[in-house]
């Protein structure tokens, strides 16, 4: 710089004016092109292909729970918990990358770092305390994604709501119930997940039964009429195994309560239970058998003349 310049100021700031910018300079440009490269491959590996709804290679080793019944809605499923997880990825990698570029400017400025990560720590532990519901929000959505508890077209039980899961977040998870209301419930605040969406389903049917009925005879038939239901074409692509009578389940003033249970598909338990229901009251009214109640209304005496 003096050989070109003849000047002596700056000759003696040429390490301010020229080396130390071009090193801040190729600090960010590194740092900008090592963020692309990042995201790239984060996007390479939790992206679902546009040919099928595989899974993306990054959640190959994790476990998924999503049951095949659910079809195209597998896919929306897999997509979310990609994209979420993904998501939490391209944070964490701008975080890191942008904060040692940021670390490394300081450093070449002359800056002492000792009070600024001190101060930083004490800041963290402020917005730690401020924004504590928001953290746990934020990490029981990511183990919840990781160990996919549940997913879209899921049919769950948090507590406070159940319904249909429509979309999975790292905060928020949107239900909608049967009446068509929607939740939004904070993953922070789910302490317990009833999953009726995953492995196998029971569908379970009560029927009610009065006291003098022959009940060995009414099982019989009962579970005559349900092993011929599930036989059907209605309902046979649902049924895991044949219909099992468990006997008398309950004594009520009214009546008894006989039980038969199905193993079914996970979500098609309340379809198999209403169409069962149906067939077997049918069933036991075909065979003679009286309603509970029907003792305390007899059948009105025949008028005259009739």
């Amino acid at each position: 710089m003096y050989d070109v310049t003849n000047n002596l100021w700056l000759a003696g700031s040429a390490n301010w004016l020229i080396t130390k910018p071009v090193k801040i300079l190729m600090i960010i440009v590194i740092a900008f092109l090592v963020r692309l490269i990042l995201r790239r491959l984060i996007n390479r590996v939790t992206t679902l292909p546009k040919t099928g709804g595989k899974l993306p290679s990054m959640l190959r080793p994790l476990r998924e729970r999503a049951p095949e019944v659910l079809g195209s809605a597998v896919i929306e499923r897999r997509r979310q918990r990609a994209m979420t997880i993904g998501s939490v990825l391209k944070s964490m990698a701008t975080f890191l990358v942008y904060g040692l570029a940021f670390i490394l400017v300081l450093g070449e400025l002359g800056i002492d770092l000792g009070p600024i990560i001190a101060s930083a720590g004490i800041i963290g532990v402020a917005i730690g305390f401020g924004a504590q519901n928001l953290v746990k929000d934020f990490l029981s959505g990511i183990f919840m994604m990781v160990e996919d508890q549940y997913g879209v077209g899921d049919v769950v039980d948090v507590g406070e709501a159940s319904g249909t899961v429509e979309s999975v977040g790292l905060r928020i998870t949107t239900l909608r119930d049967v009446k068509g209301t929607v939740w939004y419930v904070r993953n922070g605040e789910v302490l317990r997940v009833g999953n009726s969406s995953q492995g196998f389903a029971v569908a379970l049917v009560d029927v009610p039964l009065g006291y003098t009925a022959d009940v060995e005879r009414a099982a019989t038939v009962l579970a005559a009429a349900a092993s011929t239901a599930t036989e059907s074409d209605a309902l046979k692509d649902n049924i895991l195994e044949p219909p099992e009578m468990l006997g008398v389940e309950s004594v009520t003033p009214e009546g008894l309560q006989l039980r038969l249970t199905v193993k079914v598909r996970p979500g098609k338990q309340w379809a198999v239970q209403r169409a069962l229901r149906a067939q077997l009251l049918a069933a036991l009214e075909e065979a003679g058998f009286d309603p509970p109640l029907g003792r305390l209304f007899p059948p009105a005496a025949p008028t005259a003349g009739k």
